[in-house]
C-alpha cells in the first residue's frame, strides 16, 4: 500500500492488516485498517499511529510525503492499543513539540507507557489548535468506547476525525466509500456498529444531538478503521442515529446449538411458523455461526429465539458463549423464548430462558422442550410457536 491524499495536504498514512481474524472475540473475517492521517500546514500534525507491528508501514508512507521528524504535533485521538502500540516510537523518532489528547488520554497514556516525560497538551472539548491555514477543534466523546475518546474536527476541511467511530473492520485496497460495494460496506458498519458500540448506544444519541447543536458541517468522516465516508457521510450518521434507538425489522433470530439435530429440527419447525405470519427470518447454528455475526443480526431483529440441548444438566457450552457474550452489549427492546431437546433432565431450555430474562429480552411464549427425536406432534406445536412469535412481532413493530 501507498499513502493517499484524502483533501488537499491531509493523507492517509496508515495500515491493512490484511491477516487478522479475531478482534478480541469479534471475528474480522477480512481484517482491518489502522487509519493515521498526516496534515501538511504551517504545522505539521500526526492524527493517531498504527498498530505496533504496523510501525514500519506508518514511517514509510509518512517519509514518502516528509521528513518524520518535522512532525510537529501527535494527536492522540485514542489510547487503545491497536492506535497506540506504536506511540512510544513514534515519539523518539518524530520528536513533536506536543502530544494532544484528551485528561484521561494523558491518564491512560501514562497507565500503558510510563512516560513522565513526554509534551502532553491536554484538551476539552470546544478548544481548537491552529495548525495555519487550518483550525483543529477537539470533541471528547467519552466512553465511545474507551474514556479517553475523542474527535478531531478540521474546520476548513470540513473533514471529521472521528477515531473509532463510524469504523469498520475491512481490509481494502480500497480508501473511501464510493470504491467499494455500498451493502456490503454497511453490513461491515453495522457489524462495528453491533460488536463494540451497541453498548454505548444512549452515549451515541447524546454525541448525534451535540454535533447537531454545533451545527458542524462534514464532507468527509474518517475513522480509524476501514473506510473513508466522502460521498455518503450523512448515510453512515443516519445509520447509527437508527441503531443507537435500537430500531427494530419484523425480523427474527433463531439461534441454536444441538448434539443429535433434534434441537435443529425444531429450530426448523420454529422458523415455519415465523415466515406463516410474515417475519423475516435468520436461523444460524452455532457450531457454524461465530458470536459477532449473531449480534450484528440482532441489531435490527425484534425476536431473540434460543435453543439448545442439555449437557451435564446445563445448556450447551456454544450457547452459554453467546449468552454472555450478548448480555454484555446489552441490546435492548427484544422479545424471546426458548427452546431445546433434552434426554433425561431438560435443564439445557429453562437456564437459556433464565439467561435470557437477565437480558432484559421479553419472554412472550413459555417455549417447548422435547425429549429426544421430536415427533410430528412436537414440530407441529414448534411451528404454533412459531406463529404466536411472529403474531407478537407484527403486533410490536
Amino acid at each position: 500500500m501507498q499513502h493517499m491524499q484524502i483533501m488537499k495536504d491531509i493523507y492517509w498514512v496508515g495500515a491493512v492488516d490484511w491477516n487478522i481474524r479475531d478482534f478480541h472475540g469479534y471475528s474480522t473475517n477480512k481484517g482491518t485498517t489502522y487509519n493515521a492521517f498526516l496534515a501538511m500546514d504551517d504545522k505539521i500534525a500526526l492524527f493517531d499511529t498504527v498498530k505496533k507491528g504496523f510501525k514500519g508501514e506508518l514511517i514509510r508512507h509518512i517519509c514518502e510525503i516528509t521528513d518524520p521528524a518535522r512532525i510537529d504535533y501527535l494527536v492522540v485521538n485514542h489510547v487503545e492499543m491497536d492506535h497506540s502500540s506504536s506511540v512510544p516510537e513514534i515519539m523518539e523518532i518524530c520528536k513533536p513539540e506536543k502530544i494532544f489528547c484528551s485528561s484521561r488520554g494523558k491518564q491512560a497514556l501514562l497507565q500503558h507507557f510510563h512516560r513522565e516525560g513526554w509534551p502532553y497538551e491536554v484538551v476539552e472539548s470546544g478548544q481548537t489548535l491552529s495548525l495555519g491555514k487550518r483550525t483543529v477543534q477537539f470533541l471528547e466523546t467519552r466512553m465511545l468506547h474507551w474514556p479517553d475518546s475523542m474527535f478531531s474536527y478540521l474546520k476548513e476541511d470540513r473533514l471529521l476525525i472521528s477515531s473509532d467511530a463510524f469504523g469498520q473492520h475491512w481490509a481494502t485496497s480500497e480508501r473511501f466509500d464510493d470504491q467499494v460495494f455500498e451493502p456490503e460496506l454497511l453490513e461491515h458498519a453495522a457489524k462495528y456498529y453491533a460488536n463494540i458500540l451497541l453498548l454505548y448506544s444512549p452515549l451515541v444519541q447524546k454525541l448525534l444531538a451535540t454535533v447537531r447543536e454545533m451545527g458542524l458541517p462534514i464532507d468527509m468522516i474518517a475513522p480509524d478503521h476501514g473506510l473513508i465516508w466522502r460521498a455518503g457521510p450523512g448515510k453512515i450518521v443516519q445509520a447509527y442515529d437508527a441503531w443507537s434507538r435500537q430500531v427494530p425489522k419484523r425480523k427474527a433470530l433463531i439461534i441454536y446449538d444441538t448434539m443429535w439435530e433434534s434441537t435443529a429440527s425444531m429450530a426448523r419447525a420454529i422458523a415455519d411458523g415465523l415466515i406463516r405470519e410474515g417475519v423475516s427470518v435468520q436461523v444460524m447454528d452455532l457450531r457454524f455461526t461465530h458470536r459477532s455475526d449473531v449480534m450484528t443480526q440482532l441489531l435490527d431483529a425484534k425476536a431473540l429465539i434460543c435453543g439448545s440441548s442439555t449437557l451435564n444438566n446445563g445448556m450447551l457450552p456454544r450457547m452459554a458463549d453467546l449468552l454472555h457474550y450478548v448480555r454484555g452489549l446489552k441490546p435492548l427492546g427484544k422479545v424471546g423464548a426458548s427452546f431445546g431437546s433434552f434426554g433425561w433432565s431438560g435443564e439445557g431450555m429453562k437456564m437459556v430462558a433464565q439467561a435470557l430474562e437477565e437480558m432484559k429480552v421479553e419472554l412472550v411464549d413459555p417455549g417447548i422442550k422435547a425429549q429426544f427425536v421430536p415427533d410430528s406432534k412436537a414440530l407441529q406445536q414448534c411451528e404454533e410457536m412459531g406463529r404466536r412469535l411472529g403474531k407478537t412481532i407484527n403486533e410490536r413493530v
